[in-house]
Formats: structure tokens, C-alpha cells, sequence
């Protein structure tokens, strides 16, 4: 089938643009993923409907031809967190840490009951050239209960676009639909949006697949958070939006970076500041209560305060 009726769909102008039905959108990221159109053809495709700006339906369409796609195992009783793939500039990763603290707290009270922490990488993404999850974790020993998917295993026929998606060198459909693909099957999902339309969106989009699903409006995009923040969860059908202060927990914390290395953020691993160690509590409390062993931040955070 011919591409080009998808570039019309898209590119003929504000008059004649319109939004793709999730069968059309499938079929077209279908076609892209398989290499079934040209290249400059993906890329007119994709720059034309970002600018246009994706619907509800072609975001659901899109996931639902990735799905088509992705390589899963069952890591049942775990929690997804949903990173983005454009990497960190002005914060390093922290999960290694909560990973241990988290460990510890699992070894010394039997009465919560454990879980696994599953991330996902890939090499860098657009739109900006960070330090990726990927590298760090090629870098690292991990503590065993974070298991790590990377996504030319489960998902080979994305992963070989980013050489297209780095010449278009701008934010795709793929970035939004991308942040969740749940490559263990996990219970539990955290995710970050920075812009508030998208915690609509998101939840639309992936929680139906999560027993819970918790959105932050974290750092760069990522679901961690360094400062004071808001996060959203969904209670019987309704957005419940709530704020949270680092120092309604005692953290005191202003550091940033300028394109923070992978040279600083092992350094902050192995050598973790109080401030840094009081985070990766909370990040760690966050996890807590997305994966229903607390019934709220606060609550995980005390249970993690002498770990």
C-alpha cells in the first residue's frame, strides 16, 4: 500500500490535514518499522504529524503497532519506570541507590513484601543529547532486583531507527508513545510529563495496563525527582493531581549540572552526598506507594528513614 496517502493525511495544509484513524496510524508505523517506505518518506511522515500535532487515537493506533512488535517477559510483581530516552543533563540517575536501599528494606522487613525495578534503554533519542540510561547501566553493577531491558533485544525494529530519528533531530510520536512499553509485563508504572495536557494522555494511553500507575512531574522529563514536585494518580476514574515539598521531609537540595558526565554520576553513586541519600529515599518512598506497600509518600518515606 502506498505511503504517500499518509504524508497527505498530514502535510497538505491547516484546510486539509486531518487526524489518522488508529488503523491508518498502525499501518503506517507498521510500514516504518519494517522498512517498507523510504526513509525521507518516515521522516516527512513523522515531522509533519508531530507538527500537526498527534490525537488521542493515533497515539493509542501507534501503541498498538508497537505491540505487534515488543519482546516481553513476565516480571509480574515489579514497577516500570519510564524514563525517557533523550538522556539526563542537569541530574544524574539515582535508581542505583534506591535500588539498594530498596533491597535492604526488603531483607530487614518481612512484612513488605518485595518487588523488582525494571528500566529500559537504547541509545540516545532526540531531542537533546544527554546522558543516557544505557550508558550508565553498560557502566555499572546493578543491585539484582533492577532488571534491565535493553530495547534492541525486545524491540529491534525501533531501535534501528534512531539513526532516522537523530538526522530529524526533533521530538516524534515515538517519544511519547516510547515511555512505556512494559517489557516485563509489570504491575507498577511511574512516569513523568511535563507539560499537564499529557497526564491526561498518558494515563489514556498506558494505564489500563498497570494495576498502578503514577505520574511525577520530574526532572528532564525522567520519574525522579530532585526537587519539589507534583505528582497525579487516577482514584475511580478521576485525575487526582497532589504537591510535594523536599522540605516537608527535611531535604535541603539546589545542586545542578551543566551536561552532567558519566564520570560525575558514578562518582555521586559510589560517594552519595546526605542530600543525595535523602533523595534517593524519597525516589525510593515514591516507589512504595505506586507499588501499594504504603498508602502514601510520606508514610514510605519514614519506613526508609534508618536503612
Amino acid at each position: 500500500m502506498s505511503f504517500f496517502k499518509y504524508i497527505k493525511a498530514v502535510a497538505t495544509g491547516p484546510k486539509s490535514n486531518r487526524d489518522l484513524t488508529q488503523e491508518e496510524i498502525g499501518e503506517a508505523i507498521e510500514q516504518i518499522l519494517e522498512n517498507q517506505c523510504e526513509p525521507e518518506q518516515a521522516a516527512a511522515f513523522l515531522m509533519c504529524l508531530r507538527v500537526k500535532l498527534e490525537s488521542d487515537d493515533e497515539l493509542k493506533g501507534c501503541y498498538k503497532a508497537f505491540d505487534k512488535y515488543i519482546k516481553r517477559v513476565d516480571i509480574f510483581e515489579s514497577v516500570e519506570l519510564g524514563f525517557s530516552y533523550d538522556g539526563k543533563t542537569d541530574q544524574p540517575f539515582l535508581f542505583p541507590l534506591y535500588g539498594h536501599i530498596l533491597k535492604k528494606l526488603f531483607e530487614q522487613n518481612s512484612d513488605v513484601k518485595p518487588f523488582d525495578i525494571v528500566i529500559s534503554g537504547d541509545f540516545a533519542q532526540p531531542a537533546k543529547k544527554g546522558l543516557t540510561l544505557k550508558h550508565l547501566v553498560t557502566s555499572i553493577k546493578l543491585s539484582e532486583n533492577i532488571k534491565y531491558f535493553d530495547r534492541s533485544d525486545y524491540f529491534e525494529e525501533l531501535s534501528q531507527l534512531t539513526d532516522l530519528r537523530k538526522k530529524l533531530f526533533m521530538r516524534s510520536i515515538f517519544n511519547t508513545v516510547e515511555k512505556l512499553l512494559n517489557p516485563a509485563n509489570s504491575k507498577y508504572a511511574i512516569t513523568s510529563a511535563f507539560h499537564k495536557p499529557y497526564v491526561k494522555k498518558y494515563f489514556d494511553l498506558f494505564g489500563e495496563n498497570y494495576s498502578k500507575m503514577v505520574i511525577l512531574k520530574g526532572s528532564e522529563g525522567n520519574p525522579e525527582v530532585f526537587s519539589d514536585f507534583k505528582y497525579w494518580e487516577k482514584i475511580e476514574g478521576d485525575i487526582i493531581e497532589k504537591s510535594v515539598s523536599l522540605a516537608d521531609f527535611g531535604i535541603e537540595y539546589s545542586k545542578e549540572y551543566e551536561n552532567i558526565t558519566i564520570e560525575e554520576n558514578i562518582e555521586i553513586l559510589n560517594n552519595p552526598s546526605v542530600g543525595i541519600m535523602q533523595l534517593a529515599k524519597l525516589n525510593a518512598a515514591i516507589l512504595l506507594f505506586s507499588t501499594k506497600r504504603v498508602a502514601s509518600i510520606e508514610e514510605g518515606y519514614c519506613l526508609l528513614e534508618n536503612i
